[in-house]
């Protein structure tokens, strides 16, 4: 079963049973924020699935100082949705009595490391909007800052594994939650991650039945071959880091494909759902398929001025496959351009986790401190998705040939705080390996006399338009002054 490197296993030792039946209540009520006299700015507007607040009220509920959490949804420029919320999953080691004098016992890196492993399970479209907090009123006056810390951390931990930038008109604020465990009072904020100095703004908290179950999805299967050299002259030959050079190099490809929808190339601005009928009252959960082709480009346009780069290598990785990718767009008048620039980002997304997961589990089983592999063929693991209950989004995870199913159910459970019927598992048909061709640390000297020989060539070879434009100088010259002696 898989582990989180550099962090305590959070596949093993850490799922969260739960105790007890939940009590049905009520949701939890929403306060309005009032700052000073002045009418305070708009802020934004969260939609959140009604369920949402039934599992804030039973987390609510937990005789503990505090529980935090997760919000996952989706981000647009006049609103946002969130579909669902999830506890942080308790530390085995976790003592059952937590300091209830102060928030400092909060484990900034475990939270962290939990939306990184949330989010990569998230298919295109959707993102961790926010954290959310649940405090006994003891408590109640230093969660604000507490939650500010979080936010700014997990959208740090998230933005360091991206391959892809954010748009300059994308929502750069994240929601902060704060819940009184005895009062049920709810005040959301957001803050602008973008602006570390940025203050907290007020946000509507908004209940609404069936708010993503008839969302749109886009479906489709990239083929991959991506051919990466290791170089002779890098240190160690660390792989995981040359790889993610080389997926960088992909992930520009992919952003420059060009994206047929329904087989029809279609305006950015035009609306996705253009001249279909919108569903009205529809509590049942009924996705919307449409079928996506991804054309690349196999070269640059005349406008872009491209160079030749001859590198001595030691060896290469190879991804060869083809991946399933999918998005989600919510169904108040998507846009094209939102919808396509969702499954751009799944498909690079999806393809850099599983090497990250391939390599996470090469590093527990070899050992944290090899760096260089020997030559082999590798299986990246198969993506599969999990119906959310009530809703038309599926969730994504992936799994290895050798892991059981009860593995993906024990994970959903402590990722997700989710049950998952093991018949309600799909799992997409792929065949996606790596190829790690030998690395040699060891050269000895008649290797290295080849490696400096072939150097010099190289070099003698990228400047040979230089070696010709003398050599035709000179001659130049010499022609002229016998001739003009002449």
């Amino acid at each position: 079963m898989r582990e989180h490197a550099g962090l305590a296993p959070p596949n093993h030792g850490v799922i969260f049973h739960a105790k007890g039946a939940r009590q049905r209540t009520l949701p939890l009520p929403v306060e309005t924020i009032e700052l000073g006299l002045k009418p305070a700015a708009m802020g934004r507007t969260y939609f959140v699935e009604e369920a949402i607040g039934q599992y804030l009220s039973n987390l609510s509920m937990k005789v503990q100082p505090y529980v935090t959490g997760l919000l996952i949804g989706q981000c647009s420029v006049q609103k946002d949705y969130v579909i669902q919320a999830v506890r942080t999953p308790p530390k085995e080691e976790q003592k059952e009595v937590i300091n209830p004098s102060k928030l400092e016992s909060i484990d900034e890196e475990w939270i962290t490391a939990h939306a990184s492993q949330v989010s990569r399970m998230l298919p295109g479209g959707l993102l961790v909007l926010g954290v959310f907090i649940i405090t006994c009123p003891e408590l109640s006056k230093d969660s604000q800052n507490a939650l500010r810390k979080l936010v700014f951390a997990v959208e740090k931990s998230l933005t360091k594994r991206r391959l892809w930038k954010p748009a300059e008109e994308e929502v750069s604020e994240r929601a902060a939650l704060q819940i009184c465990s005895a009062t049920k009072k709810v005040v959301c904020r957001t803050y602008d991650v973008q602006d570390p100095k940025s203050s907290a703004k007020p946000a509507d908290w908004k209940y609404q039945s069936a708010l993503s179950a008839s969302w749109f999805a886009l479906d489709c299967t990239v083929n991959v071959n991506i051919h990466i050299p290791l170089l002779a002259t890098s240190s160690n030959h660390d792989l995981e880091k040359n790889i993610k050079n080389g997926l960088n190099r992909w992930a520009k490809q992919i952003e420059d494909s060009v994206f047929l929808i329904s087989g029809q190339v279609k305006d950015d601005d035009a609306e996705l759902l253009e001249g279909q009928k919108k569903s009205r009252g529809n509590t049942q959960s009924s996705s919307q398929f449409s079928d996506v082709k991804v054309l690349t480009q196999l070269s640059q346009g005349s406008s872009h001025r491209s160079t030749a780069t001859v590198q001595i290598c030691s060896g290469s990785v190879n991804l060869k496959g083809a991946v399933k990718c999918r998005a989600y767009t919510h169904n108040n008048k998507p846009k094209v351009k939102e919808a396509i620039q969702a499954l751009k980002r799944d498909i690079i997304n999806t393809l850099s986790d599983r090497c990250e997961i391939l390599f996470e589990d090469l590093i527990i089983n070899e050992g944290p401190h090899k760096k260089d592999f020997e030559m082999a063929y590798h299986v990246l693991p198969q993506r599969l998705f999990v119906p959310v209950a009530g809703s038309s989004v599926m969730l994504s995870d992936y799994r290895f040939g050798e892991e059981a199913i009860g593995e993906v159910q024990e994970r959903f459970v402590e990722m997700l705080d989710q049950s998952v019927q093991a018949e309600d598992i799909q799992i997409t048909e792929e065949i996606n390996t790596v190829g790690i061709c030998p690395v040699t640390d060891n050269v000895d000297d008649t290797q290295q006399k080849q490696l400096t020989k072939a150097t010099l060539l190289l070099k003698l070879q990228q400047n040979m338009g230089v070696v010709i434009a003398a050599a035709v100088a000179v001659f130049a010259s010499i022609f002229s002054f016998n001739y003009f002696s002449d």
